[in-house]
């Protein structure tokens, strides 16, 4: 007796078929890509935004623990950082609200390549995002507190240390971080979303002449 053959005879893709397949597969990428992107920087932007809101909070929690004066305005004898203010340094006056900061993560912007140490005994300028501004005064309410360290001054990026900005400054964006946007957190405890143009636009009206910013 004849055993019976039978061929199992599967549906296969045909060159032109697996061709047309994987052509829709990468027109649906490149529709899908740009709104995963734009959604990607709107959550970088968020907790940026984010993190210096509690930057903002952790200033003015201190203050309200210092006679309403800032880090920056109480001698280191008393816990502040005035002494530091000359030096140009930035990881002081942030140092100094550990307690109040709780992490030292939250001092990294999310666009930014630099690593939050490990703990506030090791922190230095390499981890920190933010710029302090050095006479910031609980009285004004406009003034400049904290916000993105990507600045241009004249259009070039400025470098650590202390930078003095006047009313009439062109500061603005770098391209890094926020492509030419940042944030600023203001005395007021608000922090704002700016353009290069609405910076200088808000650089006028901070209350005071001069703004010393230490940039990390």
């Amino acid at each position: 007796m004849k055993e019976a053959h039978h061929l199992d005879r599967r549906p296969a893709f045909t060159l032109v078929e697996l061709l047309v397949i994987v052509v829709a597969l990468a027109l649906l990428a490149a529709m899908l890509m740009p709104a995963l992107v734009k959604r990607k920087k709107a959550a970088t932007r968020m907790n940026c935004a984010n993190n210096l809101k509690q930057v903002s909070l952790a200033f003015r929690i201190w203050a309200g623990d210092s006679g309403d004066r800032y880090p920056m305005r109480v001698s280191t004898t008393n816990g502040g950082t005035m002494e530091w203010v000359t030096s140009g340094s930035v990881w002081p006056h942030f140092q100094v609200m550990s307690k109040e900061l709780n992490n030292p993560n939250v001092l990294i912007c999310p666009a930014d390549n630099r690593k939050p140490a490990t703990n506030w005994t090791t922190l230095t300028g390499s981890n920190i995002s933010y710029f302090v501004c050095l006479d910031a005064d609980e009285t004004q309410p406009q003034m400049w507190l904290s916000g993105d360290s990507n600045l241009e001054l004249d259009g070039k990026p400025v470098s650590s240390g202390t930078l003095n900005l006047w009313t009439n400054s062109n500061v603005g964006w770098t391209a890094a971080r926020h492509i030419r946007q940042g944030y600023v957190a203001l005395g007021d405890g608000s922090v704002q979303q700016y353009s290069s143009s609405k910076l200088r636009e808000a650089l006028a009206v901070t209350g005071v002449a001069t703004n010393r910013l230490a940039i990390p």
